[in-house]
């Protein structure tokens, strides 16, 4: 078949394929006849190798160092980043040339390594994965962030001015792209995070998984200080401690900065033997879990982030036919329609009711599971959301 174009594809903030959404994008650009190539940073344990080739994408990694707590940390973080990625760039460029650069945030920096090339006439796609100002802000504890905010929102509006194409997530980040980056609605794609139907799917259970409790409650995702595995645990402890509910057992499967921080807290708060932290696993514990599950919870607290971002683990869940409980967000409740039940936001007391609802009604359950399993396979698959990825690099080509 002959090439449709090729791309490629920067990522800073998570290794590929671990990164599933950039993974499912570079793909099904192969499927369409893009040649792909992908510059990311090494895993710890897994995606480990400096070049691979998996599924035809070609796959370079740099040795990335991870930021600690503080904006000179991070700016540390990102500088190095973009030398790395700037070098191996040039690799890609002159060994395998590329059409296409497209960038993904965060951070909104890698703009800075697209430019050159697309001064040289290369096209510019930026995939807006979150939003940077709003998860600074949210992660900052004091009030001196005002200045750093103002500078995140600067490198923003720059990205969206240097990127030919936009694709948002969802509506909500669509209207952000317009309002704050000034981006025309024709330049700008919806691409959602829908669930791979070949990698998300129903495998037999694995009743071990219960540890010889009636009902598993499972939590998969990024455990960093916004995502609200915290107020999860809170809701354990009210389940344990409060309405005396010995009959679960909660599983968090997923990594992040805060993953030791969260383990000594289920100590303390004397959840730890209804709790298992399994870190990250291969993509096969991760669909026994979800197929296992009985109850899947979203606890991300309603922030200005929270609220208008999308989800993956809500669409995750849903592909299985899993009954959820979250947190009642703007985009979460646009997901997950009537899929889920929703707790008054922040409301750790309020969440563990839900959940000892639907531990207490398999029917309900049922009932949840199917609508979000149809919602799914009627337009929220990522079958359905790679066609628009299509639309944005032809609309990039100048062949739409």
């Amino acid at each position: 078949m002959e090439s449709a174009g090729k791309v490629l594809i920067l990522v800073e903030n998570l290794s590929v394929p671990f990164d599933q959404r950039v993974w499912r994008e570079a793909t099904a650009l192969t499927e369409k006849g893009y040649q792909v190539r992908v510059i990311c940073p090494k895993g710890k344990k897994f995606d480990t190798a400096a070049h691979e080739i998996l599924q035809n994408v070609s796959i370079y990694r740099y040795n990335a160092w991870e930021a600690g707590e503080g904006f000179l940390a991070y700016l540390f973080e990102f500088a190095q980043a973009l030398v790395k990625m700037s070098y191996l760039s040039v690799r890609v460029f002159f060994k395998e040339g590329f059409d296409v650069i497209q960038t993904c945030n965060p951070p909104d920096l890698l703009f800075l390594v697209a430019l050159p090339y697309k001064i040289l006439g290369k096209k510019l796609i930026f995939d807006h994965h979150d939003l940077s100002p709003e998860t600074y802000l949210t992660k900052r504890k004091s009030q001196d962030s005002n200045l750093v905010h103002k500078v995140l929102l600067f490198f923003e509006r720059m990205t969206f001015k240097t990127a030919d194409v936009v694709i948002s997530t969802n509506e909500s980040y669509k209207a952000i792209a317009m309002r704050r980056g000034q981006v025309p609605a024709e330049r700008i794609v919806i691409v959602r995070n829908g669930p791979d139907p070949k990698r998300i799917k129903v495998v037999p259970e694995n009743p071990a998984l219960r540890r010889g409790k009636p009902c598993l409650i499972y939590y998969i995702g990024t455990m960093g200080s916004q995502d609200g595995v915290d107020y999860l645990l809170r809701s354990a402890a009210y389940l344990l401690h409060d309405l005396k509910r010995e009959d679960f057992h909660l599983m968090i499967m997923g990594g992040g900065t805060e993953l030791e921080n969260l383990k000594n807290y289920a100590k303390e708060l004397k959840v730890d033997t209804v709790v298992t932290f399994t870190g990250r696993v291969p993509d096969a514990d991760v669909v026994e879990a979800l197929s296992t599950a009985d109850i899947c919870v979203c606890p991300d607290p309603h922030t200005p982030l929270n609220d208008i971002s999308t989800m993956n683990k809500t669409l995750e869940y849903m592909a299985v036919g899993k009954p959820i409980v979250s947190y009642d967000l703007k985009e979460t409740r646009i997901s997950a329609g009537e899929a889920s039940l929703y707790a008054v936001p922040n409301d750790e007391q309020d969440f563990a009711r839900k959940i000892a609802q639907l531990m207490d009604s398999p029917e309900l359950r049922r009932h949840l599971g199917e609508i979000g399993r149809q919602r799914i396979q009627e337009s929220l698959s990522w079958d359905h959301s790679k066609q628009k990825l299509y639309e944005a690099y032809a609309l990039a080509l100048g062949q739409a």
